[in-house]
């Protein structure tokens, strides 16, 4: 066997936890399999003569790749980041894919992954690389060039941002999750106002990323009476629900006609819903959420 296959096998042992790192980086998977082909280039070139923890360089190779790309994103200034969904990993109800449920073993939602991209990069990487991949601060400080100190710092700084943003612990049991989303589509299709709020948090929000096309019409909407009013004018009688995991809680595939309409995740905590994140751009629906659709 030759240094390049063996090394290649290494690369490909890690691949999971290379690959849930750099999902939790960027929030694609398709960002992050390109970030993975780019560190795999570099691995490849630099050779691991001298390597004495292969899973830990080889982490950090990856990092610093999905650290270059969200630096050299270019977010359109008049897009509301606030109601910007990073992609989620969507799969039908009761299956799953080895690949998928790699990334997902350490159990992050849909939620908190938009809570990790309104850190700044520096804080990100630190944050993940540290709070859910073990890495030690001696190793994070050179890649955002800082102290040992300075590092840590950064991680903590994001771990407060975390706490104070997140919603609730969420609920874990997904057949009570699930209970409760199905109960929700219920009283909407019904149009129970009543119903409706007393299903969800009094503080719960609701994210509608819309359509890269129509910025402007991607909106945050907070309080149980007014996201309450926005499920019961979005009820379509036409509309078919496919139930589908959302970062491995119950949500939905909304389709109009056999074609993809929405998709929609929620945040259950204590058998209210505290989060619903929308996603409204048909074709990116039809992208993430090809494996239900396809069921």
């Amino acid at each position: 066997m030759s240094e390049s296959d063996w090394l290649l096998g290494r690369f490909e042992e890690q691949r999971p936890k290379l690959r849930a790192v750099a999902y939790r980086m960027l929030g694609s998977l398709a960002e992050a399999d390109d970030a993975l082909q780019d560190a795999w280039v570099r691995v490849s070139r630099a050779g691991a003569d001298d390597v004495e923890n292969l899973g830990a360089w080889m982490t950090t190779i990856v990092a610093r790749v999905c650290l270059n790309m969200i630096r050299s994103r270019n977010v359109r200034k008049e897009e509301p980041l606030e109601a910007r969904l990073p992609d989620p990993i969507v799969l039908p109800e009761g299956a799953a894919e080895p690949e998928e449920e790699a990334v997902l073993a350490d159990s992050v939602g849909l939620a908190l992954q938009i809570v990790l991209e309104t850190l700044s990069p520096s804080e990100r990487l630190a944050f993940v690389l540290h709070d859910m991949f073990d890495l030690p601060f001696e190793e994070i400080a050179p890649m955002v060039g800082k102290s040992t100190d300075a590092a840590r710092q950064l991680a903590s700084r994001a771990r407060r941002r975390v706490k104070g943003a997140g919603p609730p612990e969420a609920e874990p049991d997904r057949h009570r999750q699930r209970a409760v989303v199905d109960a929700f589509f219920a009283a909407a299709r019904g149009g129970d106002l009543t119903s409706l709020v007393a299903l969800l948090h009094p503080d719960v929000v609701l994210r509608a990323d819309l359509s890269p096309g129509r910025p402007s019409a991607s909106r945050v909407v907070r309080g149980a009476e007014a996201v309450a009013r926005q499920a019961r004018i979005g009820a379509d009688p036409a509309a078919i629900v496919l139930p589908a995991l959302v970062n491995g809680a119950a949500g939905a595939v909304v389709t109009l006609e056999g074609r993809p309409h929405v998709l929609m995740a929620f945040t259950v905590a204590e058998g209210k819903i505290v989060e619903i994140d929308i996603i409204g751009d048909p074709q990116r629906v039809g992208k993430v959420a090809a494996s239900v659709l396809a069921g």
